[in-house]
């Protein structure tokens, strides 16, 4: 998926807001969680043969995450995104990715090695926004299901950066009906399958995937784990002190992802779901 830069807002000088540069990507963030978990990983990816695209791969080596899959391009540079933060504590994106890095990984240049090591294979929808890297995407993706590995999707949507909404809804339709495991926010149930009703808008998905764990992420109000015919709420965790919520998403996946590494996917209880 996409390794970046995430310039987000931190100040102002002389009422100039003043960025911070900061490794982003919504499939290394999970990674990074995972890693901090003290989980094997491992990144298939690429970034610009430039100043950011070194400086993120001496970021995910630091983090102990596996670089091998990583390609630096020596044609086009890194992708970076500038983040606002708005009144409510949401973001807002804008994106220098025309091309960006992230877009120019090829089949070829997929590592089948790491895919063959891995235990779960996790991707998102940005690597599907262009090609080359859409079709890289979907190889790794059709090879990850070949050897038997469990596939979690995030659909991770950002509008800017699809030609148009049939294109960003296909291709998302695409990777819920490969996945076991899916995460997806509260907005872009609602987006995708045009249902307030959150498990209105589950059972639409479920038509269109055999996915045996989604994933509802709700922002300050919690999330909801679907299994089977099974459906738990979990509580938020607010302490107060939230400065950001760039990659929060990120942190509860790879949270997620790592009680099922550990306990796998059959027969998962309420008490499970919960925890």
């Amino acid at each position: 998926g996409e390794l970046l830069v995430d310039f987000i807002q931190n100040g102002s000088t002389k009422e100039n807001p003043v960025f911070e540069a900061n490794p982003g990507g919504a499939p290394c963030n999970v990674l990074a969680m995972l890693a901090r978990l003290g989980y094997s990983t491992a990144f298939i990816g690429k970034v610009g043969d430039d100043y950011f695209g070194r400086m993120l791969g001496e970021a995910i080596r630091e983090l102990g995450i596996g670089d091998e899959g990583l390609m630096y391009s020596p044609n086009v540079n890194t992708t970076l995104a500038l983040v606002h933060t708005l009144a409510d504590g949401d973001r807002d994106f804008s994106f220098y990715r025309k091309p960006g890095a992230d877009i120019m990984l090829t089949e070829k240049e997929v590592n089948k090695s790491l895919i063959e090591g891995c235990r779960a294979f996790h991707f998102g929808s940005l690597s599907l926004t262009d090609e080359p890297a859409a079709t890289a995407t979907k190889a790794a993706v059709a090879y990850a299901k070949q050897m038997g590995k469990i596939v979690s999707f995030d659909p991770n949507y950002r509008k800017p950066l699809w030609e148009n909404e049939d294109k960003s809804r296909s291709a998302i339709w695409y990777g819920i009906g490969e996945c076991d495991i899916l995460k997806i926010a509260d907005n872009e149930i609602k987006w995708l399958t045009g249902r307030e009703n959150y498990d209105e808008g589950v059972q639409a998905i479920r038509e269109r995937s055999k996915a045996k764990l989604i994933h509802v992420t709700l922002g300050s109000q919690g999330s909801i784990a679907y299994y089977l015919g099974k459906m738990v709420w979990g509580k938020p965790f607010l302490n107060g002190k939230a400065v950001d919520t760039t990659g929060a998403g990120d942190a509860f996946c790879a949270s997620a992802l790592s009680f099922v590494l550990d306990h796998g996917l059959d027969h998962l209880t309420e008490a499970d779901l919960e925890e």
